[in-house]
């Protein structure tokens, strides 16, 4: 028996290999309060994270258009904690982010 192609050309157990590699990171659920503060600890807003995980958050904010590409996402309002983060995308009140160094 032959090795077996998927449709985009490479053999079957390598496609699976490279699937598996590429799911998504694991959430947990979290829905807790948390704290957006923009660029210098300025604006914080209040949010909810829905879950997390350890490369980004889902969080549901009042006006998610309003947030630049770059923020700072906490469990406290002091703008001295949290972690760096980028919006990656937005869906109606909910915005998906990516911690960045």
């Amino acid at each position: 028996m032959g090795v077996r192609f998927s449709s985009g050309g490479l053999p079957i157990w390598l496609y699976y290999r490279n699937y598996r590699a590429k799911k998504r990171e694991t959430r947990k659920s979290l829905s807790q309060p948390g704290w957006i503060t923009l660029e210098g600890g300025f604006a914080a807003r209040q949010c909810v994270v829905q879950d997390l995980s350890t490369t980004g958050a889902k969080v549901t904010i009042d006006d998610p258009n309003s947030l630049p590409a770059k923020l700072r996402l906490a469990f406290s309002r002091d703008a001295r904690t949290g972690r760096r983060c980028e919006v990656v995308w937005r869906r109606g009140k909910s915005v998906g982010i990516k911690f960045v160094r």
